[in-house]
């Protein structure tokens, strides 16, 4: 059982296991010829392709978009945000899945209307990776220049080999988290879904 191994055995696994999905190592590459600022591959590509891999789904199955988050905080507007946007549709524009490129930088400015709640400017790429709805999701990887690659995992790989969905009450509310989680469970029955805590 691989969420039992040690986490440089874990490592290593993770590597293999994400490496099956062709098209997360395309766009791993081609991120890195974006070289946007802590870029990061992340979410649910990524935990996705090992839970279809653990339950002998092939490696793609279920996954939604590939996200592509960078931080860039020199310029908060919309129209810097949507270049980058744009000029990551052209390196992109024929793999066969949705790359989504978001600056996390800009986060703040628009979570509050999208989710109800307010949220702190990010101070990194790893900082927004922080605080998704669920631990298992808080997980991203890129390619550094050695093409050697660089994981961040703040809560470690167990749950994620062990199908384990644990909440993250950090920043997104709890309608979020149940509703994720609720979607996920329809393509991955196998999964262990907590539920979110309850404050006394």
């Amino acid at each position: 059982m691989i969420e039992r191994l040690p986490l440089d055995e874990q490592l290593a696994a993770l590597r293999s296991v994400l490496s099956r999905n062709e098209t997360l190592l395309d766009v791993l590459e081609r991120s890195a010829e974006l070289d946007l600022p802590g870029w990061y591959v992340t979410a649910g590509c990524l935990f996705q392709t090992v839970w279809n891999t653990v339950t002998g789904r092939t490696p793609t199955h279920g996954i939604k978009d590939y996200d592509l988050f960078y931080f860039d905080d020199r310029d908060l507007s919309w129209e810097a945000e949507d270049r980058v946007i744009r000029a990551a549709e052209q390196v992109f524009g024929d793999v066969p899945a949705e790359v989504e490129v978001r600056n996390e930088a800009r986060v703040h400015l628009w979570y509050e209307q999208k989710f109800g709640v307010a949220c702190a400017p990010h101070t990194s790429t790893e900082a927004a990776i922080d605080s998704f709805a669920a631990t298992t999701c808080c997980l991203g990887v890129r390619l550094g220049s050695d093409g050697r690659w660089r994981v961040y995992a703040p809560h470690g790989l167990s749950d994620v080999f062990g199908l384990v969905v644990r909440p993250n009450p950090l920043l997104a509310p709890r309608a979020v988290y149940e509703a994720k989680a609720a979607r996920w469970r329809q393509q991955w029955p196998e999964l262990t879904v907590l539920d979110w805590p309850t404050t006394a």
